[in-house]
């Protein structure tokens, strides 16, 4: 029996954890700088069940740790790692017994020279915080489950929303279970965990779409039965080139049999769906979807640049798209207009504000970090008028807007995603024929924004072609990647 349970004290719960999704086609790296690190109250502040009026606040001791989290983006640098994992581990130890961990992160990190990074992590978790304690995570859909990894965890959760709009949600629901748990001194569920050869993109796998929004809607039933405490589906992450990436269940509970019988059960309906899975909207080559939208009469339509996708881990630096637009004939000449933000170029950015409001300015836009790695990373070649700057925004530091005929690009100085109607600022997207945002599936406000939408399948570290990428070092067979005489694959579960 848990000590805290037996003795009637409330229960001390660790909260830590290191949040990115790491692209290894991206020749972006993250860095120590690229990380918001969260410490102490600030910590606790994040959650709104920690906080005084929280629903969980009265129910626990809560050890603030540490929190690491970053845009998606390339692999981790390995010192930086190290110094994010060793302040961690360092942190849990002063912290004292522990009786558990809300162990909040992503599960697609890569750090460079490492294999699997959460594998390596939670390792070191496990041995600082003690083999009693009780490690809850919470994660995201596209992360992936090694048994390296989901071994040395006792209870795990992930989204079941794709858009994630159930992030704080799941934290919550982490975070719950394992109050509950503690409370109840029932000791360590059984995990059945299994592995399914299938590794799709997210915009692949929506769950505002069949066939994932059944499969996902079926999870809180199966965490209703009795004898079951949660159960999770990853569909993995599909531009790490590791031997972990693929799709996984795990369903954690008290009844072994139920456990393993539930997950096998996903995990078959998983597999036998794998070809029925399509894209979250209509797809295009860049040039066609630009042709689409400026003869459509819908306003405004909605343009993915999914391959450099800054939230799925793309370097957000590439033109391709900017030159596409100013290739069309329409918007070139300005008979229709276009809104494209996100390029990341602060050298682009400074001479704009040099150049100051009105006046033309004659840029090599883009590939700053990309620049060389392929033909689509070349820089494009923009002439236009600065209007619009703005200084120090939380994300992207200073913005730049250049107007060349129809077309309007906004320059950034840091990678930022165009996710909402503030990110725009004074550039209201209602106001223009198209918006091509660096996004892959559209987030709920764009969704909602959206006459009409293309997710173009533009090339970059998110390419949505995953044949183009050329992945090595995943485990084979593995759906999509291998197709005709594919066996049926053993997907028994495995109790952990």
């Amino acid at each position: 029996m848990n000590p805290a349970a037996s003795g009637g004290r409330r229960p001390r719960i660790g909260i830590g954890g290191m949040h990115i999704e790491s692209s290894t086609f991206s020749p972006h790296r993250a860095a120590y700088g690229d990380f918001r690190i969260t410490r102490g109250a600030e910590l606790l502040d994040r959650y709104a069940w920690t906080r005084p009026d929280g629903e969980l606040a009265g129910r626990a001791e809560w050890v603030p740790l540490l929190h690491a989290v970053s845009l998606p983006g390339g692999p981790v640098e390995r010192g930086t790692y190290d110094r994010i994992k060793g302040e961690l581990i360092e942190r849990l130890r002063r912290a004292g017994p522990l009786d558990g961990l809300v162990y909040d992160i992503h599960g697609a990190m890569s750090v460079v020279g490492l294999e699997d990074a959460e594998g390596d992590l939670t390792e070191a978790v496990r041995e600082a915080i003690g083999p009693d304690a009780l490690i809850s995570a919470a994660m995201d859909l596209h992360g992936n489950v090694s048994r390296r990894f989901a071994g040395r965890l006792d209870l795990i959760t992930a989204h079941r929303l794709a858009p994630h709009e159930d992030a704080w949600e799941t934290r919550e629901r982490a975070a719950r279970k394992l109050v509950e748990r503690l409370a109840s001194g029932r000791g360590r569920p059984h995990l059945a965990w299994v592995q399914i050869p299938v590794l799709l993109p997210g915009e692949r796998t929506s769950t505002r779409l069949e066939p994932a929004k059944s499969l996902y809607g079926r999870l809180a039933a199966v965490e209703a039965m009795d004898g079951v405490v949660d159960a999770a589906i990853w569909v993995g992450y599909a531009w790490a080139d590791e031997p972990r990436c693929r799709a996984a269940v795990v369903v954690t509970g008290d009844d072994p049999v139920l456990a393993v019988e539930q997950t096998r059960s996903l995990a078959r309906e998983y597999w036998e769906m794998r070809r029925d899975f399509a894209f979250v909207g209509p797809t295009g080559g860049a040039d066609e979807c630009v042709a689409e939208a400026v003869a459509s009469s819908a306003r405004p339509f909605l343009i993915s640049d999914s391959g450099d996708n800054p939230t799925a881990g793309g370097a957000g630096d590439l033109a391709y798209m900017l030159g596409r637009l100013l290739a069309n004939e329409d918007l070139a000449a300005g008979r229709a207009t276009a809104l494209h933000p996100g390029i990341t170029d602060p050298a682009a950015v400074a001479e704009c504000f040099a150049a100051g409001p009105g006046a033309t300015v004659r840029l090599s836009v883009g590939g700053g970090i990309s620049r060389g790695t392929a033909d689509h990373a070349a820089p494009c070649e923009l002439t236009g008028e600065v209007v619009a700057l703005r200084r120090d925004d939380p994300v992207g530091g200073d913005l730049a807007a250049v107007r060349c005929g129809g077309v309007t690009a906004i320059l950034v100085s840091r990678r930022k995603p165009f996710h909402t109607l503030a990110d725009f600022g004074e550039l209201d997207p209602r106001g223009y024929d198209l918006v091509v945002v660096k996004i892959g599936y559209l987030e709920p406000e764009l969704y909602a924004l959206a006459a009409d939408w293309r997710l173009a399948l533009t090339p970059g570290g998110v390419d949505q072609d995953l044949a183009r990428l050329g992945h090595r070092r995943l485990v084979r067979p593995l759906y999509p990647f291998d197709d005709e005489g594919f066996e049926v694959p053993h997907l028994e579960p495995l109790l952990l």
